[in-house]
């Protein structure tokens, strides 16, 4: 082996060590701390969940996609025309 190979197998070895005496990096704060506190953006409202079919969640992803809203506002819009529709209904005596 050649001198100049030595130096760069040694170097390299030398960088490797190096490497594992810094000191790891701080710990993430852990999901367990943000339990039953809201990000910012979703303080004061309430979560409404539900379990969909696989044809429902395609609709869902589809929607999304076309009307460029997230799951809350596309949720919020279905829910406002539903509510208006029965409001209707019921202004006409239909119910």
């Amino acid at each position: 082996m050649s001198g100049a190979r030595k130096n760069k197998a040694a170097d390299f070895l030398q960088n490797m060590a190096h490497e594992l005496q810094t000191e790891p990096p701080a710990p993430v704060r852990q999901v367990d701390e943000w339990k039953g506190q809201a990000a910012p953006s979703r303080a004061g409202l309430k979560h409404i969940g539900g379990y969909f079919a696989v044809e429902t969640v395609e609709k869902v992803a589809v929607l999304r996609a076309r009307l460029s809203l997230d799951n809350s506002e596309l949720l919020k819009q279905a829910i406002d025309e539903l509510y208006m529709k029965h409001a209707a209904k019921r202004a006409f005596g239909d119910l």
